[in-house]
């Protein structure tokens, strides 16, 4: 069984790492503007998943994961110099979705926004096809009292 606190406590000390040597710099003219997302680590701690996002246009996503492709030795290794785990992890980088996905979330409250828009306009001129408010309601009590009282006079 394995401890999830010690895997997540391992996932983030990789990203640390990983990031760091990102901030040194990589002598790959392809990498470009690189953040590290997130790691996650198999229930053995054998492999990180490591996720990235990359500022800048389709192509230089790509040549950014050629070059992290390139360079995951040199990761590996950074992280085993630095990681005090028995055995160093496989890395795997990954390309985070993050962007694209807040991108479509953004896109989808701006259509249900619009709708909105459109049916409150429409709400505008309309009217009740019956009673404003078609659930009966309780009676006041005040209002009881009050005929109970004129009940009462009345009979006397």
């Amino acid at each position: 069984m394995v401890d999830q606190a010690r895997a997540k406590k391992m996932a983030d000390r990789i990203q640390v790492i990983i990031a760091k040597r990102l901030e040194r710099g990589v002598r790959d003219p392809r990498m470009g503007f690189v953040t590290i997302t997130d790691v996650q680590m198999t229930g053995d701690l054998q492999h990180a998943s490591v996720y990235y996002t990359v500022y800048g246009s389709d192509e230089e996503r790509a040549d950014t994961a050629a070059a992290l492709k390139a360079a995951t030795g040199m990761f590996r290794s950074e992280v085993g110099k630095n990681l005090t785990a028995r055995l160093t992890p496989s890395l795997e980088f990954l390309l985070d979705a993050i962007p694209e996905n807040a991108a479509h979330i953004d896109e989808l409250l701006r259509e249900a926004h619009e709708r909105d828009t459109a049916v409150a306009g429409l709400a505008v001129g309309s009217a009740y096809a019956g009673d404003e408010d078609p659930y009966v309601k309780p009676r006041d009590l005040d209002e009881r009292d009050d005929t109970d009282e004129d009940e009462a006079d009345a009979t006397a």
